[in-house]
């Protein structure tokens, strides 16, 4: 279970805007038993060390609204709810995301034609809110460092839907190609996997994220 979703199921502590939030999103939510429930725009920044290999990855992570107003209520931040945070509120925010438990990748995967590539920790970079949305960033290295790689983004259970809107940012040298997932491909795989369990809110949900997950493929040139 990623830290996203245990924080979203962490007992909350105010009801406040919160229970209007909610009752609203229950209202307008498909069935309970549909994926995903977290909705996390990212950017994904390459950094190239002195020999022209990539040697670590910035992740950019902007959640949805009401994930974002959940984590604020949960945390008791933002307590005039005017969308604005002090510099004491985003130093208790800052890091909020990163607490993984053991075993867990940070839902980013990159791997080589000869298998898979492992990041590192996760380093902060810091955290704001803008326009209600929280926008977390943190850095996390490369091994080994790499001149062509891929990279994706996703979670196994389709809990947490990850997309690249925040774009993908290249140092120079480098080039990117996206494959785009095919969607109604993965949607069927659902079905076909559920069966008429599929509107079951009881139901295991199978582990289809990645099926739903653009790939990055990236190729550095070497270093003149």
């Amino acid at each position: 279970m990623s830290p996203l979703m245990r924080s979203l199921m962490r007992p909350l502590t105010r009801p406040s805007r919160l229970a209007a939030a909610l009752l609203v999103a229950a209202l307008a939510a498909p069935p309970l038993a549909a994926h995903p429930h977290i909705f996390v725009a990212t950017g994904l920044k390459l950094l190239r060390g002195e020999s022209g290999l990539v040697e670590g990855v910035e992740i950019t992570w902007r959640y949805d609204a009401l994930y974002s107003l959940l984590v604020l209520e949960d945390m008791e931040l933002d307590a005039d709810f005017d969308g604005r945070l002090t510099a004491a509120e985003l130093q208790v925010l800052d890091g909020f995301d990163l607490n993984w438990v053991e075993g867990f990748n940070g839902d980013l995967y990159a791997k080589t034609a000869k298998g898979a590539l492992s990041l590192g920790p996760p380093e902060r970079r810091g955290t704001r809110l803008e326009k209600g949305e929280i926008v977390s960033r943190h850095y996390r290295a490369l091994t080994p460092p790499a001149p062509a790689f891929s990279l994706k983004a996703f979670d196994p259970t389709y809990y947490t839907a990850y997309d690249l809107g925040l774009g993908v940012d290249l140092p120079a040298g480098c080039e990117a190609r996206v494959l785009k997932a095919d969607v109604s491909a993965a949607s069927q795989k659902v079905f076909e996997l559920m069966g008429d369990a599929v509107d079951d809110p009881d139901a295991d949900y199978p582990e289809v994220g990645e099926d739903f997950a653009d790939e990055i493929m990236i190729r550095c040139a070497a270093a003149s």
